[in-house]
């Protein structure tokens, strides 16, 4: 069987599905499909985040996250205005908890001036008025970052495009890419489907995806965040979003404390290697996953880099003592009974040949395709302005 389609979007993530509407948007003539190969939708890092709409703080001025955040938060609040999804701006800390972390946090500061958002300095008494239970010498207050449902999100933007008349379609794994004499052909399950243009937003397998139609520029390095939440009766030590100083020179946050929209509150995450794709314990291990990542040069470099760093992720990883010390250190009245296990996440990060975690999202084109390399932490924050470059990008080939 055939199916012939203006445009298909792989990935029925939040980045793929905001691809899919900023498409329709600026072209209602298009047939489009969207293919997920899970039997639902979110299921991998969309439904597997801590809900974060994130302020932009942290980025570089000059890069791809800095002005897609700016300009993607102000799409959610459109969007979630519009479909009447919660999101919440209840402001974040973070916390320098030693007089060795100031020099840090005054480049955050200067960082938040660069990139224009509201980044006030506070000492304990200020820090304590926000968040009774956490102690450091000196934090940046950031009104700007707030909490949304992003499942929530997806569910409206896919009811959206099936109201518009495009099909979104689950359980489709993709076999395969072909890209030839203008058109592109997708095999699903013994079916082809042929595209004039083709998305690819396969997070997790956007790289094995990419590499079928030309060169793809990194492979994706999976990255399991461990998560642990509050019991209930201890949420109250939390009152919003709490995050350490973060080290620049690597990818990650850190170990932080967050709300989420339905009140529960997260601690977390660490990031170890997973030795699966969407290895969400490290019981799950498959030997493809698993060998790529040992075989690889750029595997190898990257750990020579960080090694001191993954001990301690490790660490943390493995003990739920050393997770606790690591969160005691911003709120110290947190203990080991205090927590309960959440559902784990796996963020799908690049990594360069010369062992480089890229840090700006990144895309790879050929005649007829738009991949998706890299678009991890803040895609979701991003993603409705993400999706926009993506359709300007892909309708300049049409």
């Amino acid at each position: 069987m055939t199916t012939d389609v203006d445009v298909v979007v792989v990935g029925a993530g939040i980045v793929g599905l905001a691809t899919a509407h900023a498409l329709t948007e600026a072209r209602p003539d298009l047939s489009l499909l969207v293919l997920e190969k899970e039997p639902t939708l979110a299921a991998h890092q969309t439904g597997r985040n801590s809900g974060v709409v994130h302020s932009g703080i942290y980025y570089r001025p000059d890069s791809l996250k800095t002005s897609l955040v700016r300009r993607g938060r102000e799409l959610l609040n459109e969007f979630c205005a519009e479909h009447g999804i919660v999101h919440e701006y209840c402001g974040k800390v973070i916390v320098a908890v030693e007089d060795s972390e100031l020099p840090r946090l005054r480049d955050l500061e200067t960082r938040a001036g660069e990139n224009g958002i509201e980044a006030n300095r506070i000492g304990p008494a200020g820090l304590h008025d926000l968040e009774p239970h956490a102690t450091g010498v000196e934090a940046l207050h950031v009104p700007a970052a707030g909490i949304v449902d992003y499942v929530a999100m997806v569910d409206a933007l896919a009811a959206g495009l099936t109201e518009r008349g495009h099909e979104v379609r689950t359980s489709a794994r993709v076999d395969a890419l072909h890209e030839d004499r203008g058109r592109v052909r997708v095999e699903v399950g013994g079916s082809t489907i042929t595209a004039s243009l083709l998305v690819n937003c396969g997070g997790l397998q956007s790289d094995r995806l990419a590499a079928q139609t030309g060169d793809t520029p990194a492979r994706i390095m999976p990255f399991r965040g461990e998560y642990h939440e509050l019991k209930a009766d201890r949420r109250d030590l939390v009152n919003n979003l709490i995050y350490p100083v973060p080290d620049p020179e690597f990818p990650f946050l850190g170990v932080h404390f967050t709300r989420m929209i339905d009140g529960n509150v997260h601690a977390g995450p660490n990031a170890v290697p997973a030795f699966a794709r969407e290895g969400y314990a490290w019981r799950n291990v498959v030997p493809r996953d698993a060998w790529e990542i040992i075989s690889a040069p750029s595997s190898w470099k990257l750990a020579a880099k960080y090694w001191k760093t993954g001990v301690g992720e490790v660490k943390r990883s493995v003990s739920l003592k050393a997770m606790t010390r690591a969160l005691q250190r911003l709120v110290p009245d947190v203990t080991v009974d205090d927590l309960e296990p959440s559902p784990a996440g796996v963020r799908a990060q690049a990594i360069t040949p010369d062992g480089t975690l890229l840090d700006d999202f990144a895309f790879a084109d050929t005649e007829r395709c738009v991949h998706v390399v890299n678009a991890p932490s803040p895609a979701a924050t991003a993603s409705l302005a993400i999706g926009e470059q993506i359709a300007a990008r892909l309708l300049a080939k049409a």
